[in-house]
């Protein structure tokens, strides 16, 4: 696009074309009267001269009209994909949130490609989109890259999410604000305490739903998930937490130390330094605890091991190449027998 004061505005060139096809100056010389080349200068006087042939007039706005900038978009695309495929990528970003790497990845697909199907379609960015609605909200955080740790078990990254209970009949964010008070006015609903265990390199997660944040029931979720690592073939080196109460114990501090582990806690009010684990609980949301509707927490509860195994099995992670965690874990048992 060009600057109202550009040597070469849609008038400018006017001008130039003119003097070549109406003045019959040489191509050079107009060139350099307006210093541009000599293909930019014929460049314009082909484009006037077409204008004229086709019938219009020197003087008209048409002629002004047709020197202004056209689309560098092809009138054909041959290469451009069949709508079926397109409408399987609309598709998938919808119904499970995809982005383009992992729309890719399971259609077999560039990821360029993917994003500029979204593109062309307007598809807002999923970071500028609300998690539970999909509406487009607004955004002024800046992308960060992120870091990575060299081995598995280099850190493993431990949170718990609490996570309100579905009542008998199901929530509000499917039945509506109405029927989801009617169905929470039941008594003892509570909530429940996701304990996550996610190491660093491999994204591997180890996930328990419990009924409390104690620093017994912390402890204890602690010991199962460092053996669940161990089986995998990873040694524990360093934990980072948050600075919740169970951490802060003196019964934490000793299980860690007791294994020779060093135990390191976020700054306060700082969730994103302990990035991996809160990503895995955004996926979690989108995918398991608010991908459906279920008709009671039992229910929800039931399908949790069955999409914690597809997601560290089976699910491409973008972070990981189209990986999943599994792929990254050295030395699983069998492996080398």
């Amino acid at each position: 696009m060009t600057h109202a004061n550009a040597i070469l505005t849609p008038a400018g060139r006017l001008r130039l074309a003119r003097l070549i096809v109406e003045e019959k100056w040489t191509l050079a010389l107009a060139a350099e009267r307006f210093s541009v080349g000599v293909t930019t200068a014929k460049r314009w006087a082909d484009r006037y001269r077409a204008y004229l042939e086709a019938g219009g007039e020197g003087n008209s706005d048409g002629a002004l009209a047709a020197m202004r900038d056209r689309s560098s978009r092809p009138r054909r695309s041959p290469g451009q994909l069949d709508r079926r495929t397109e409408r399987r990528i609309l598709g998938l970003r919808v119904s499970r949130r995809w982005g383009p790497a992992r729309i890719a990845y399971h259609l077999n697909l560039r990821p360029s490609t993917v994003h500029k199907v979204l593109t062309r379609y307007r598809c807002p960015r999923l970071k500028w989109t609300d998690p539970a609605t999909g509406t487009r909200i607004k955004t002024s955080r800046a992308d960060k890259r992120s870091y990575v740790h060299a081995a598995p078990g280099d850190l493993v990254h431990v949170d718990i999410k609490k996570l309100g209970r579905i009542p008998a009949g199901g929530g509000w964010r499917f039945k509506g604000r109405r029927a989801g008070r009617k169905n929470s006015g039941q008594r003892g609903i509570g909530y429940a305490y996701l304990h996550h265990a996610v190491d660093d390199h491999t994204r591997l997660a180890y996930s328990e739903i419990l009924a409390d944040e104690k620093k017994e029931t912390a402890v204890a979720f602690w010991r199962r998930a460092r053996q669940f690592f161990a089986e995998h073939g990873i040694t524990v080196k360093r934990v980072l937490t948050d600075n919740g109460s169970c951490y802060r114990s003196k019964l934490w501090s000793k299980t860690l130390t007791g294994a020779q582990i060093t135990h390191q806690r976020t700054r306060p009010y700082r969730p994103q330094t302990n990035g991996k684990v809160e990503r895995f609980n955004r996926t979690l949301l989108e995918e398991w605890a608010y991908a459906r509707e279920y008709r009671s927490e039992a229910e929800r509860m039931a399908a949790y091991p069955a999409w914690l195994h597809h997601y560290n099995h089976h699910r491409g992670h973008t972070a990981l190449k189209g990986k999943s965690p599994i792929d990254l874990v050295p030395n699983l048992p069998g492996q080398n027998s």
